[in-house]
């Protein structure tokens, strides 16, 4: 059984409009030491994150603490946001139609597409391993989705002030067995 331990990201510095450099507030990485510690005792084999600098140092203590590098896969980034793409009135279109992107943004189709590609592969270099994966609430929600349907728009609104959120997922093989909401701290969210 290979067992996949989502960490969805702390909470991030909202004014820094960077999306791929915005990095954790003095609380996100303060509780980055909380994932460390939840992780402590995992037995994990390997680290892989998004190439975002809020997922990646949300696990950064963690692998420190496993003596491990953390491996980038540029596919597991999070939905690029385009005009006016961050509030909850499109929330609910993309999710209602995961092929509505708005003006130079990114469908949770694509998202989901990208995401289980990459995770695919991952499950079949490390199938029988325990993994940590930093990754982002879409990111997330889109992977969720893909394995259980009942996980939807109204799912997601339910979860984006996890931050961090870690959820355990196991696989035989490709086949998806279960998931398992293993620590999550609430946070407001703020674009």
């Amino acid at each position: 059984m290979t067992r996949i331990y989502f960490v969805r990201h702390c909470k991030p510095d909202g004014k820094i409009k960077d999306d791929r450099n915005r990095p954790l507030t003095e609380e996100g990485l303060e509780d980055s030491i909380k994932v460390a510690e939840i992780l402590k005792d995992k037995q994990i084999d390997v680290f892989i994150s998004s190439p975002y600098r809020r997922s990646y140092d949300s696990i950064k203590k963690a692998a420190e603490s496993y003596g491990m590098e953390i491996q980038t896969d540029e596919r597991l980034h999070e939905r690029k946001a385009g005009k006016d793409g961050n509030n909850h009135e499109m929330f609910k279109k993309r999710w209602a139609d995961f092929t509505f992107a708005e003006k130079d943004g990114e469908s949770i189709g694509a998202v989901q597409k990208r995401n289980i590609e990459a995770l695919n592969e991952i499950l079949e270099k490390y199938d029988g391993k325990n993994i940590v994966i930093g990754t982002h609430g879409t990111a997330l929600s889109s992977i969720i989705n893909y394995y259980d349907k009942t996980f939807n728009g109204e799912s997601f609104m339910k979860i984006i002030n996890f931050m961090p959120w870690i959820l355990k997922m196991e696989f035989d093989g490709e086949k998806f067995l279960s998931k398992e909401d293993v620590f999550h701290i609430q946070k407001e969210y703020k674009e």
